[in-house]
């Protein structure tokens, strides 16, 4: 039997580095792990109060609502008011998705059919190349340009996004987009947005805008919603996770916000698949947005402190990178004596003879080959370590 629909995916090759990873620690060696974006901070001690007490009550054990109870939709909606200075109505602009990655892939089940396009990104996080690809339609990759400057990049990218509309037919209905990004961790300004929202209003396209890093940015940087752009609800959406700003990412708590209509087909197809998440965790997630609001800053400030240790280890032994505004990763260009190898194999033998694991960037798409992704995982002191054992592989560098 042929499983059509996972007929064409590439060999995960973050799974290669995985194994490395799997069996150098089985053979007593100490890694330390940069590759998975995974947060290891602890969630806000009210939501898991909350969790523990809500888990309590049978009542509470039962189906819930696939678009999520109305005192979570209204938290959201308040602090989307509260962040960003835009009004959502819980009804009607806000759906709860069960994590980001499920939202984005069953949208693109509203949004696009079988000789349908969408413009991607190139690199760019895994799903959002593939949740149109699942959905039958064809994906068009849009070089992100090389993370110079921020200014650079997005000037780049916004001419690439011309350039491939012009080319495409038919043309595509859907541009995603994810500022700050990952894996290249590009920023972008309102005026940015502002740009891309009257294009898509002028040609009819809807933009979904994946926000996983509202909240992780440094440096007086401070990531726009596209939703505060006048207009934007007329062809956005966007998706605010709790998993990087309020480390819950377990929990699989996301929303989708913005166009009534995307919603609502959203909400309807929702209906059809699922019964919401766990009602403890929506409830224990209310109480997270309304009476730890402070968290997401206090979680930005151990990733800050985690990018600068990374950032000045990496300069001293050699490898100099630019500091990242957002995300809580590094997009590292590899070395010059060591680029040819590409970013595989690289990433090989940083696990089997430095001891430290990292995302090859060929696992992002075209355009992600000749960098590794370092994810802020770890502490500082393990940071630390990770330079150390770098220095003594990385012979070429000095």
């Amino acid at each position: 039997m042929e499983f059509r629909r996972i007929i064409g995916l590439p060999p995960y090759v973050f799974a290669d580095i995985d194994a490395l990873k799997l069996a150098a620690r089985r053979a007593g060696r100490d890694v330390v792990d940069l590759a998975f974006g995974n947060p290891d901070l602890p969630s806000p001690d009210v939501a898991v109060d909350k969790l523990a007490e809500a888990v309590r009550n049978p009542r509470n054990h039962r189906y819930s609502a696939s678009r999520g109870i109305p005192k979570l939709r209204q938290a959201v909606a308040a602090l989307y008011d509260r962040e960003f200075g835009v009004a959502l109505d819980p009804d009607t602009e806000v759906v709860t998705t069960i994590g980001a990655k499920e939202g984005l892939s069953h949208l693109m089940w509203v949004l696009l059919g079988p000789g349908d396009g969408a413009l991607v990104p190139s690199p760019s996080y895994p799903i959002h190349i593939y949740a149109p690809l699942f959905a039958g339609a064809d994906v068009r990759h849009v070089r992100l340009g090389e993370v110079k400057g921020d200014e650079d990049t997005s000037e780049t990218f916004f001419s690439n996004l011309m350039e491939a509309w012009e080319s495409a037919w038919p043309k595509p209905r859907v541009i995603i987009l994810s500022f700050p990004h990952n894996p290249t961790t590009a920023c972008v300004d309102l005026a940015w947005m502002q740009r891309i929202v009257d294009f898509a209003r002028e040609h009819q396209i809807m933009l979904v805008h994946d926000f996983a890093y509202a909240d992780i940015a440094f440096d007086g940087y401070r990531p726009p919603s596209i939703l505060q752009v006048p207009g934007a609800k007329d062809v956005a959406v966007e998706l605010y996770s709790m998993t990087k700003s309020f480390s819950m990412a377990g929990w699989r708590v996301a929303f989708l916000v913005g166009n009534a209509a995307t919603v609502a087909a959203l909400t309807k197809l929702k209906s059809y698949l699922d019964y919401g998440t766990f009602q403890p965790i929506q409830i224990a997630a209310i109480v997270a947005m309304n009476e730890a609001p402070d968290y997401p800053a206090e979680v930005n400030a151990v990733y800050q402190a985690r990018r600068d240790a990374l950032c000045d280890g990496l300069a001293r032994i050699g490898w100099p990178v630019s500091k990242p505004r957002g995300t809580m990763f590094v997009w590292a260009p590899i070395p010059e004596p060591y680029r040819e190898m590409g970013s595989l194999e690289f990433a090989s033998k940083l696990v089997s003879e430095a001891d430290v694991a990292v995302s090859p960037g060929v696992g992002f798409g075209p355009g992600g080959d000749g960098h590794v992704r370092f994810a802020l995982i770890e502490n500082e002191q393990r940071i630390g370590q990770a330079m150390r054992t770098m220095r003594r592989a990385l012979t070429k560098l000095h």
